[in-house]
């Protein structure tokens, strides 16, 4: 088994990400959360986070890959996800445990409060790591298989889980930054200040906009890939929809002439 952790700000893209899609997710354990909308488990999340606004990020999201191939029931994967919490000190606080079954290898989604029940922070040093020890500890008190030997079913795997990291984090900067945003090209440059390449894909040798994907380290998704909602069209129509709504003249904002080249 195989921990990675990442911290953020806001639980409804966290929440919509992880729960968003029924066919891949199952919620198989919740505290103080409801756990059959990920709308309301990301208001519950949120109304807690509230009583110590001052933490930015407030939110914990552990991901938990197993061996390709390991069967765990959600009995047991409940138990551990839970001890994976206790393990990192995040305790008397909300939570939920979250099953994905979209990839060849089981993996769970852990999303907590890092505002306690109290009203009190909950400390984010060295979660990373203390990840990563709590899951080889698991590993080898539930007889999972380790991922200590190079394998290449287990390279993968560790690839894998940076990936979807990856697109998570690229989730969760759109999401925050589109409501924000009044054209593409604002939206481009507020992504650039979190390290995230925006590349621009034309219609043969034309000045025609045809797709859209962001890059960030070694990874390049399409838009639609990280959501329907960022593929190029969905973004123009939010665009369009919020100049509309604010009574402004349309404009297309000038971004052909650096066209960068696309990853899609």
């Amino acid at each position: 088994m195989i921990s990675k952790v990442i911290t953020g700000s806001g639980f409804y893209g966290t929440c919509r990400y992880i729960c968003g899609n029924e066919q891949r997710s199952t919620v198989i354990a919740a505290e103080g959360v409801r756990d059959y909308s990920y709308k309301l488990m990301a208001h519950d999340f949120e109304a807690q986070r509230q009583i110590r606004p001052n933490k930015r990020e407030a939110v914990f999201h552990g991901i938990l890959s197993f061996y390709p191939g390991e069967m765990v029931n959600d009995e047991m994967l409940a138990r551990i996800a839970k001890e994976y919490l206790q393990n990192l000190g995040i305790t008397d606080t909300q939570f939920s445990v979250t099953r994905h079954d979209d990839k060849k290898h089981l993996h769970l989604h852990v999303i907590a409060n890092l505002v306690n029940n109290n009203g009190r922070g909950i400390q984010t040093s060295y979660l990373g790591l203390k990840g990563k020890k709590t899951a080889q500890l698991l590993t080898k008190k539930y007889s999972l298989i380790p991922a200590v030997k190079k394998s290449l079913a287990q390279t993968n795997l560790s690839a894998l889980n940076a990936e979807v990291a990856t697109r998570y984090e690229i989730f969760t900067a759109v999401s925050g930054i589109l409501p924000h945003a009044s054209n593409l090209d604002s939206l481009i440059q507020a992504l650039l200040k979190l390290g995230i390449d925006t590349k621009l894909k034309y219609k043969n040798a034309s000045e025609e906009l045809q797709g859209i994907s962001f890059k960030k380290g070694v990874y390049c998704f399409k838009g639609s890939s990280v959501d329907r909602s960022f593929s190029l069209a969905g973004l123009q129509k939010n665009f369009i929809e919020k100049q509309q709504q604010a009574g402004r003249h349309i404009t297309v904002p000038d971004v052909q002439e650096q066209r960068p080249k696309s990853c899609t």
